[in-house]
């Protein structure tokens, strides 16, 4: 057997998108810097963001409305500190995308003195604050950031790599430190070492746990589950974001239809064209998510319809086709002409709010190991994420995490000799079918029983259904050569087993945390915290 090739580098970023491209571009001009990702580098949750990135730009809006915002849509469980913080340097860490190129819409001003962006307005913010490239911002920044990546000597961008599992120097210490990273090459097949000073993860989210969701296919928990298992704590992962208005079509599950829609002006309306909002909240259409997510979810299970109606038909059609053509040209695609008809919609997963533990650097438990962006748990979306504010997490979190990485590089002795990964006793499997089908009855019983409304019951199923589904996968693990379905089938299962556990810890409804047997908020409530010392 051939020895599998080993990689040397500074910096390790484990992921491709807003939070580690902007990351490595922060650090490379001091290190150097290994860029993983999954599937092409493009492919992220990053690219498919339609709405926008909040930051104070308006001179009416304040740095302090952006604060109060957030706090609410929070429910009372952001840490404040965090919001401030992300708040307070909002402005410059989008300049610096802007210095970058990223080419965020802007308006016509008589004084050439001063670029001015249009602004939107989404659910939960008090002002237009969110600057946005069309209805296809993440788009552009992540060709931006591309462009500038792929143009720097000291990067290198891996495509078609999965991260296995995080090498410490000790791995029976409980106070070690990350030294690189297991990875495996789809095109060869085959697992290879990376060495590293610093590692950080910047891996996104797990909402493909869920049967429906807005996210690409790369959304599996990865970064999480990795962390989890090199003993990094984690909190909060019982609050998982279902986006309210996704494209309810055969052919285009996953479709997402921004809030800046609503923002805008659409109106949420029952089959037979009536308004329901207004009979939810007193902010209607513009309510925070988990409000408009429930609100959904509740008409249709009294109507006993399959999909909600989002209609926009009553702007003029040049308006609609100027701030959204995107979405207006998929539409036509499918046959559904937004200019004049509303269009089906329901909620899917969205975005995982909890993530692992870290400091306002990006410091996670583990000596040298970052986490930036949705893997990540800082404190700013407590129990509910603000519209617009996870992109901005992601950059103001890379330039933050970044600073601290290139204050400790110089102290940080090179890595040697990495432990080879052994596959000495597996085999190729011929039963690949029996990871598909627990991939689909994971998803399905996460959605049902882990969904948007909860029992104690629903998740007691859902947790003796994930433990029956890890032994099989650990033996599967054990036995046979890695493939994609089957390290991603993994990771979602312990990042499903989390999130239960979060839940059934959390007696109270909460923000995205809704569960019929404890209706009301708690007087005094604090973040779900799971120890992988304390949790076996």
């Amino acid at each position: 057997m051939s020895r599998a090739q080993g990689h040397q580098c500074d910096v390790l970023v484990i992921g491709s998108g807003a939070a580690g491209l902007s990351l490595a571009l922060h650090v490379a001009n001091n290190a150097k810097v290994i860029v993983l990702s999954k599937g092409l580098s493009s492919e992220g949750a990053t690219f498919y963001a339609q709405g926008g990135i909040a930051a104070v730009f308006d001179e009416d809006d304040t740095v302090e409305s952006h604060v109060d915002d957030t706090l609410v849509a929070g429910a009372g469980l952001c840490e404040k500190q965090t919001v401030e913080f992300i708040a307070e340097n909002a402005r410059q860490c989008v300049q610096w995308l802007i210095d970058g190129g990223v080419p965020f819409d802007e308006i016509e001003n008589s004084d050439d003195s001063e670029t001015k962006y249009h602004l939107t307005r989404e659910g939960g913010h008090s002002h237009r604050r969110i600057l946005h490239a069309a209805d296809a911002t993440g788009k552009a920044m992540q060709y931006s950031l591309q462009d500038n990546v792929i143009n720097h000597p000291n990067i290198s961008i891996f495509e078609r790599h999965n991260a296995l599992d995080l090498i410490l120097d000790d791995p029976d210490s409980e106070d070690g430190t990350v030294i690189g990273a297991y990875v495996w090459n789809r095109d060869s097949e085959q697992v290879e070492t990376i060495s590293a000073k610093s590692v950080v993860l910047a891996t996104g989210g797990a909402s493909k746990v869920y049967q429906y969701t807005s996210n690409p296919d790369v959304s599996s928990g990865d970064g999480i589950a990795m962390a989890w298992r090199a003993g990094c704590r984690v909190a909060n992962m019982e609050f998982n974001q279902f986006h309210p208005t996704c494209l309810f079509h055969p052919d285009a599950r996953n479709f997402l239809l921004t809030e800046a829609l609503r923002g805008e002006g659409a109106y949420l309306k029952r089959p037979d064209g009536t308004r329901f909002m207004p009979d939810f909240d007193e902010r209607g259409e513009l309510a925070p998510r988990d409000v408009v997510a429930r609100a959904i979810d509740f008409e249709m299970k009294r109507l006993g319809a399959d999909c909600m109606y989002l209609d926009i038909s009553h702007k003029p059609a040049e308006f609609i086709q100027k701030h959204f053509p995107t979405i207006d040209h998929r539409l036509k695609e499918l046959g559904i002409d937004m200019t004049k008809e509303p269009i089906p919609v329901v909620p899917a997963a969205h975005y995982t709010c909890g993530g692992v533990i870290v400091n306002q650097s990006g410091r996670t438990d583990i000596r040298n190991l970052y986490a930036i962006g949705e893997v990540s748990y800082t404190g700013l979306h407590g129990a509910n994420r603000m519209a617009s504010n996870s992109l901005l997490e992601c950059v103001v979190y890379a330039w933050s995490a970044a600073n601290d990485l290139l204050r400790q590089l110089h102290k940080i002795p090179a890595p040697t000799n990495l432990p080879q990964w052994d596959e000495s006793q597996v085999t190729h499997s011929d039963e690949e079918v029996i990871i598909q089908h627990n991939w689909h009855e994971l998803r399905l019983f996460m959605w049902d029983y882990m969904g948007i409304v909860r029992t104690d019951k629903r998740l007691e199923r859902a947790l003796r259904r994930i433990e029956l589904l890890k032994l099989e996968t650990h033996d599967y693990y054990a036995n046979f050569k890695v493939s994609n379905n089957l390290l991603e089938l993994r990771n979602l299962l312990q990042v499903a087993e989390l999130m239960v556990h979060c839940a059934m810890k959390r007696k109270e409804s909460r923000g995205l945390h809704y569960t019929l047997d404890y209706p009301d908020k708690l007087p005094d409530s604090k973040p779900t915290i799971l120890d992988p010392k304390e949790l076996k």
